[in-house]
């Protein structure tokens, strides 16, 4: 089963749809012209039921195979575009200020538009499969927002699979892992609070740019120091502010934000305890207080193993090879659908792009054959007919 035939013949169609939403960018929930692109394709394509407003935005497609079966195979994508500013020069580029599909889930979603046409013409398959048009995946949570609405129990999904474009990997090359691939991604907020005073008495005060400073230095000590060598974490302060910019005056208050990353649950729960130990033990040493917020957001994303194995073995059809991925320390909020259902997420070789969250990225188009093919792949293959 490689590349299909009929994505290269609609690849201009589909590269139309991709670029019209990439002119088009919408951020988080907001994907209301999107969503609605969606949604009236889905119809035009004669989806069995097209259902709108799951997680706020986000867009289901029933499409029920011509061969009797129970199986249920969820496709998952991504809608929403970041507040970047485009910087590509392309013909297709953003006409809103401000924001841009840096990430590439313009080509995701028109990937699995194309999937949805091919398999509601096609139906060649006994069992239904779901498409899932996902809004807010950039920091919104709009993968916990369309399972907290019921989306697997709703249209009965057994299995789920999602696919990220990835820059750098060769145009059309898949690559994959088992387990944790995506790592969580927390967010920290320390208010660093003293007494402020002349910066020329500071005897009198209790100086919080250096007790921020010792803050700085002292939280890398969890990666080096506290966390097992061969385990993945990361602890970065991002942001370093005080409440005066003044030459003379020592501020009595800053603030200082940050991330951490991990790939284990253990880990992450180590990285809080040690970032409110540290902050405690500042506090103390230098006699102001330091008060902590810890935020979990996106959760570790792991790949199950049967799913993954899946997956490649649909991937190697279609191009032939499927690589061992990376670990990645970004986030993915695909991981909240892996844990209602197994399944598994792959990388799609981007070619020699700029990175993703760059102003200059762009999705390449001549990669959207073979994500469809790896799509309509996995319905055929998982729910092949007797």
């Amino acid at each position: 089963m490689p590349v299909k035939n009929r994505f290269s013949e609609w690849l201009p169609e589909i590269t139309a749809w991709r670029r019209d939403i990439h002119a088009h960018p919408e951020l988080g929930y907001d994907t209301h012209r999107t969503a609605a692109l969606v949604a009236d394709k889905l119809r035009a394509f004669g989806c069995d039921e097209v259902v709108t407003g799951i997680g706020r935005t986000g867009v289901v497609g029933v499409i029920r195979g011509r061969h009797p079966g129970d199986g249920v195979v969820g496709l998952r994508a991504d809608m929403d575009a970041l507040p970047i500013e485009e910087a590509t020069g392309a013909d297709h580029a953003s006409t809103i200020p401000g924001k841009m599909h840096a990430c590439g889930h313009d080509g995701h979603t028109a990937m699995l538009l194309g999937a949805a046409r091919y398999l509601a013409e096609t139906r060649n398959f006994a069992g239904t499969a779901i498409v899932v048009f996902q809004p807010a995946e950039e920091g919104g949570g709009g993968g916990l927002a369309m399972c907290e609405d019921g989306l697997m129990d709703r249209f009965g999904i057994q299995e789920v699979y999602g696919m990220h474009n990835w820059p750098g990997q060769p145009q059309g090359r898949f690559s994959i892992r088992p387990g944790p691939f995506f790592a969580s991604t927390d967010e920290f907020t320390l208010q660093v609070r003293g007494v402020g005073g002349h910066a020329a008495k500071p005897q009198i005060a209790v100086d919080t740019t250096l007790m921020g400073a010792h803050l700085v230095t002292a939280l890398q000590s969890i990666a080096s120091r506290n966390a097992d060598p061969v385990e993945q974490v990361v602890v970065s302060v991002t942001s370093f502010r005080t409440s005066s910019d003044a030459y003379n005056v020592l501020p009595s208050a800053a603030e200082l934000r940050g991330t951490v990353r991990t790939m284990d649950a253990g880990q992450r729960d180590m990285a809080e305890r040690r970032i409110k130990a540290i902050a405690a033990g500042i506090a103390a040493t230098f006699g102001g207080e330091v008060e902590v917020r810890y935020d979990r957001n996106y959760p570790v994303m792991a790949n199950h193993d049967a799913q993954t194995a899946f997956a490649a073995d649909v991937a190697r059809d279609v191009s032939g090879d499927c690589g061992d991925a990376p670990l990645v320390m970004g986030g993915e909020d695909f991981a909240y659908m892996l844990l209602e259902r197994p399944g598994a997420y792959i990388l799609l070789g981007n070619g020699d792009s700029a990175p993703v969250h760059h102003p200059e990225y762009d999705f390449e188009d001549q990669i959207i054959p073979a994500g469809c093919s790896w799509l309509t792949g996995l319905v055929e293959q998982r729910l092949k007919a007797a």
